[in-house]
């Protein structure tokens, strides 16, 4: 079966980015090795340009418009995350952004990514509709929508990340990786299982937005009910992408849920003990570790902490175990 991205893709994106993306550092601490028995190695994006590792995808995507393209621009939507890699890539390549952002988008997000130079254009993520909203506003203005996370250069960018941790730890036998779309994990599982076929990649999910987790049970891509709710706003995609499944069916070993309680004790744990700080969405895959969603007992295991975008108020509230 072929699929939207493969290994060498990667490879030409990690070329691209060199000199733009941050090469971010494995973190490791004793007191986490003691917690969970064996060794774990953190993949801090925290540290990424922008604040997350959606630069990866939104720099290797963006910087192959052709120069009519450039001049046209490229509309996104986005929870913020995407929006600030989007909005920063624009601004180094030279090109307009507009990004359609939910009302209710933390507030520190919204400000990154007005200082990077993007125009918002809000909406109302349980009534209306970003992807028709982005669409009206490229046929509108003659710009190139980039998508989030179902696009080839955007998977192969995130890949990059996968990439830097087969390269910094060959040795892994776990990787845990935070799931939305799929984007992240689809790439960076393509590029872990090349260079290590033997290593368990397992997504992790908030418990109501688990559509990865059933529709790898279920074997078709399955939808989140509308009701839901969770505080990891940069996890509440609807369903798989359509691009990303496939890749994610094919590589992961499962799928790990976790509550937002559990999130929030991990943020605190990161920021006491680890010196990190840590979005929700960012922060699932060290949750899953810490509430021993599997065991990790004697494993060289990797865990990704895909952003550090987190609203001022509400981390102050995390941190007061008010959350």
């Amino acid at each position: 079966m072929s699929f939207a991205i493969s290994f060498a893709d990667i490879e030409d994106a990690a070329r691209r980015l060199e000199g733009q993306a941050i090469r971010t550092p494995l973190t490791e601490n004793p007191q986490l090795n003691e917690r969970l028995g064996g060794r774990v190695l953190i993949k801090p994006e925290t540290l990424q340009r922008s604040g997350s590792f959606k630069f990866r995808g939104a720099y290797n995507r963006i910087s192959r418009l052709s120069d009519e393209e450039k001049k046209r621009g490229v509309v996104a939507f986005s929870s913020g995350n995407h929006a600030q890699g989007v909005a920063l890539a624009a601004a180094l390549v030279g090109t307009p952004a507009l990004i359609v952002m939910p009302a209710d988008a933390p507030a520190v997000k919204v400000a990154g990514t007005r200082g990077f130079g993007a125009e918002i254009r809000f909406y109302d993520r349980f009534t209306e509709d970003r992807e028709a909203i982005a669409a009206e506003i490229a046929a509108e203005r003659g710009c190139v929508v980039v998508p989030s996370y179902d696009d080839p250069y955007i998977i192969a960018g995130q890949g990059t990340l996968g990439l830097e941790l087969a390269e910094q730890a060959p040795d892994l036998d776990v990787v845990l990786c935070p799931v939305g779309g799929g984007g992240l994990i689809a790439g960076t599982s393509t590029a872990v299982k090349a260079r290590s076929p033997d290593t368990l990649v397992y997504g992790v999910e908030p418990a109501d937005f688990d559509d990865t987790k059933r529709s790898l049970a279920s074997g078709k891509r399955e939808s989140i009910d509308p009701n839901s709710r969770s505080f990891c706003d940069a996890l509440l995609s609807p369903s798989p992408g359509a691009l990303t499944f496939p890749i994610n069916q094919a590589n992961l070993a499962g799928g790990l849920t976790v509550t937002d309680a559990e999130v929030a004790e991990a943020m605190r744990y990161a920021f006491t003990t680890l010196k990190l700080v840590i979005e929700p969405g960012g922060c699932v895959a060290l949750a899953a570790a810490l509430a021993g969603k599997l065991d990790l007992k004697g494993k060289t295991t990797g865990i990704v902490c895909s952003g550090g975008n987190v609203d001022p108020g509400l981390y102050a509230r995390v941190l007061a175990g008010e959350f």
